[in-house]
């Protein structure tokens, strides 16, 4: 995914400088994550946040006045999806297919139509967040605040609306939305579809009994929501997932590079802990 010269000769301007005192202040205070990063891993969070602040389209919604700090910490989760990856910051684009950041106060009335089962389209439906496609050229991602920062602040629950909305973006960067990133090699394919087909059938039949599960039941929906769910729980319950669903913890590693069962602290011994057998 390379980018222009022009691109690349503002970015060699800006990533070479520390993220300022107050940035940094703010990821401490607002991303319950960000304690747990090593030093390298901070900064290139700090670099791919830059990179989608000052290079995507940023737009307040419904009121909502943007600031620096809420730019930040949108920003930084969806950054951390990137950390690992084999991204040059200098080199590399990064989320080429969004070109819109549309930030809502809170819950808001989807100014697109969706469409459902059945192919029917719904217009005016309530919602947290999306993702849309719009081809390799990129559609909008859409969040509440509210949420966001929420979903940053408690990063131990398996719940994160930008985390879920960008990992949709990595889904659709094949053109095609099935909960298949594009991957490395032709035999990677291979298991990811079985590992991926496996575990997302076992939550749909945990979500009918409502068996207790790792993975937030709107996994359940259709592979592509899996892969956000599965995605979520990946960062923020690391050490469950490595512990109950061991394949898919290491499928998720080898894609997203990151360890992410070393910065979770153990969850409470409990008997029929979720996603058990």
């Amino acid at each position: 995914m390379a980018m222009t010269f022009l691109t690349r000769r503002r970015r060699v301007r800006w990533l070479h400088e520390p993220l300022p005192p107050r940035d940094v202040g703010t990821l401490h205070d607002s991303l319950g994550f960000y304690r747990s990063l090593t030093g390298e891993e901070r900064t290139r969070l700090g670099q791919f946040a830059r990179i989608l602040i000052r290079e995507k389209n940023w737009e307040g919604c419904g009121g909502l006045v943007l600031s620096q700090e809420i730019k930040l910490i949108i920003a930084a989760q969806a950054a951390l999806l990137l950390i690992g990856m084999d991204l040059d910051p200098l080199r590399d684009r990064v989320f080429p297919n969004v070109r819109s950041i549309l930030v809502y106060p809170a819950g808001f009335v989807a100014p697109l139509p969706r469409l459902g089962a059945g192919g029917v389209i719904t217009e005016g439906h309530a919602n947290l967040g999306e993702a849309h496609y719009n081809g390799l050229s990129g559609g909008p991602v859409i969040v509440s605040w509210r949420d966001a920062l929420e979903g940053g602040l408690r990063a131990d629950d398996g719940r994160n609306l930008v985390l879920h909305e960008f990992a949709h973006k990595l889904d659709f960067l094949d053109g095609v939305i099935d909960g298949t990133p594009p991957l490395d090699a032709g035999e990677d394919y291979t298991r990811w579809k079985h590992v991926m087909s496996a575990h997302h059938n076992d939550l749909v039949r945990r979500a009918r009994a409502r068996a207790p599960s790792v993975l937030n039941y709107y996994g359940a929906t259709n592979p592509a929501e899996f892969f956000a769910v599965a995605t979520e729980a990946y960062f923020e319950r690391g050490d469950a997932m490595r512990q109950w669903l061991p394949e898919l913890y290491v499928l998720l590693r080898g894609y997203y590079k990151q360890d992410t069962a070393a910065r979770t602290a153990p969850p409470p011994e409990e008997s029929g802990v979720p996603g058990g057998p």
